[in-house]
């Protein structure tokens, strides 16, 4: 599913995505923020704090609603804002190929 797809979902159906991160990847915290490499390419990436809570809360398998919530009670943000946030953010992680994005289970 392409992230041009997603983006016109409806929340129902954005809610039920399944984000997981890529396995080929080595990430380690540093003070506050998150370096990931990618084994195959020696390409690396960093995370800012925010990014970081995600890339954490994406340890296991987990919906978009579930991400977003965390997000929200980390940060104090609203829905709405937290959504559009996450959408631009892990569109950023797919196109650098950290995470893959599923249909989940139908609520």
């Amino acid at each position: 599913m392409s992230f041009s797809e997603i983006f016109t979902l409806e929340n129902k159906e954005l809610d039920n995505l399944i984000l997981c991160r890529v396995e080929d990847k080595i990430s380690t915290e540093l003070a506050g923020e998150t370096v990931i490499l990618d084994l195959a390419s020696g390409v690396y990436s960093g995370l800012d704090e925010v990014g970081t809570t995600i890339w954490n809360l994406l340890e296991q398998p987990k919906s978009f609603r579930d991400v977003c919530q965390g997000v929200m009670v980390e940060y104090a943000v609203e829905e709405e804002e937290c959504r559009s946030d996450l959408l631009t953010f892990l569109k950023d992680l797919a196109d650098n190929q950290l995470i893959t994005v599923e249909n989940g289970p139908a609520a």
